[in-house]
């Protein structure tokens, strides 16, 4: 039995079924895809309107602030000496090494003598010969005065002529002369023997004060030349249980310092420990540098324990001020600056240009109200958050220790929330 074929209406008509089918499908995909748009359009729209920006903030506290200055430096011995030679020669003996400690007046080296002994001989022979010549010059005077007396009598009495009185005055005269020379001469002699006795006297080089010798640079055997400069042979410092530390403290700062204030240093041979230390001088010499201008402020050191050591570097921090019972507020609360809305591009009020990333990092204290003009050198600017909303706020600021600064007026108090940061919109 013969299947019926359909016809050609048939066929046109279930084609044209297929077709409205389809459009229907795809009506209603779109319809759905319509409907999912607007509810999230308008989510997104609620959400924007519900919620403002995100912000980072803290809250202004009153507590302590603590100002410091850091500084480096080096040990040095109190009373560190630089022991030369005064003459030149051999040295023929070293008493003593590093770290030797040693009494005012004990014998650290001695240089070979023999040369300056002879000349102490020659001036001690020198000094003979020069009293020997007072002795002869005073017999030469009296036997002269005794000839000139004689001739005053025979005069006198006319046995000789005025010439031969005068010739014998004259005589006493020479012989008065010499004694005065003689004399001279011997004074002469015994200061050129003191001088070759002083000069032996240094071939014995000698500790100028109790303490600890720090460096020996010099050798048996070895020749000094005291020409121009006398050579330096040995370091000794008074006591190494008090040392200084010498700081060169940037010219912005040197104005916070002076004396008696408390610091505080740490060393790399011991990271761990801090010492306590205290400013004993503020010097006026300048040092120039390649950039900057440092002054030198000396700090006393207890090593009572020598954990410390002289030419060791330390980096101080020098407490300037500290204060209990002041408000204040993170530094980065004073930084910050609300990027411009994008409303106010208009030509009436154009944007000033804006530095550093989104968000105010970077800025400077004042960049955000530059164009007042109203903020003078010890006011700055920051933001409060109130009810979800930025409030900007002019405030008079103190000091700062580098993470905090003190507010000292304004309309910011304590429990006061700042804005610090905004936070980076995320991508939906």
């Amino acid at each position: 039995m013969t299947e019926a074929k359909p016809s050609g209406a048939q066929i046109l008509t279930l084609a044209a079924r297929r077709r409205r089918r389809a459009l229907l499908q795809k009506v209603s995909v779109l319809a759905v895809l319509a409907a999912g748009l607007a509810v999230f359009l308008w989510q997104r729209s609620a959400r924007d309107k519900t919620t403002g920006p995100s912000y980072v903030t803290a809250e202004a506290k009153v507590g302590q602030l603590r100002e410091t200055v850091t500084a480096t430096g080096k040990f040095k011995g109190l009373d560190s000496v630089d022991v030369g030679a005064q003459i030149s020669g051999r040295v023929a003996r070293v008493l003593v090494d590093f770290n030797d400690q040693v009494k005012a007046g004990q014998t650290l080296a001695e240089i070979d003598p023999a040369q300056l002994m002879s000349r102490v001989e020659q001036s001690r022979a020198q000094v003979s010969a020069g009293d020997a010549s007072v002795r002869l010059a005073k017999a030469t005077l009296a036997q002269s005065k005794a000839a000139l007396e004689r001739a005053k009598e025979m005069t006198e009495k006319g046995l000789i002529s005025s010439r031969e009185l005068e010739a014998a005055q004259a005589d006493a005269e020479r012989a008065e002369a010499s004694v005065a020379s003689s004399q001279a001469q011997a004074t002469l002699s015994r200061a050129s023997l003191k001088d070759a006795e002083t000069s032996l006297s240094w071939t014995t080089i000698k500790a100028p004060m109790d303490g600890v010798v720090l460096a020996r640079l010099v050798e048996p055997g070895q020749t000094v030349a005291a020409s121009l400069q006398s050579p330096v042979l040995f370091t000794v410092a008074r006591d190494l249980t008090q040392l200084l530390l010498y700081v060169d403290v940037d010219e912005a700062d040197i104005g916070k310092l002076h004396q008696g204030q408390e610091a505080s240093f740490t060393v790399g041979a011991w990271p761990n420990r801090k010492f306590p230390s205290k400013v004993v001088s503020v010097r006026n010499l300048p040092t120039a540098g390649q950039t900057v201008v440092t002054y030198q402020a000396v700090l006393s050191v207890d090593n009572q324990d020598l954990s410390l050591r002289p030419g060791m570097t330390a980096t101080a921090t020098i407490v300037t001020s500290d204060r209990q019972d002041v408000l204040t507020v993170p530094d980065a609360a004073l930084r910050f600056t609300p990027p411009a809305p994008a409303k106010a591009k208009s030509p009436s009020m154009p944007l000033l240009p804006m530095t550093g990333p989104p968000g105010g990092r970077g800025g400077t204290r004042r960049q955000f109200d530059k164009p007042s003009g109203t903020l003078s050198a010890s006011q700055a600017v920051v933001w409060l958050l109130e009810k979800g909303a930025a409030k900007r706020a002019v405030v008079e600021v103190g000091g700062s220790d580098g993470q905090f600064t003190e507010l000292t007026s304004g309309p910011v108090k304590a429990g006061s929330v700042v804005i610090l940061d905004q936070e980076q919109a995320k991508a939906p």
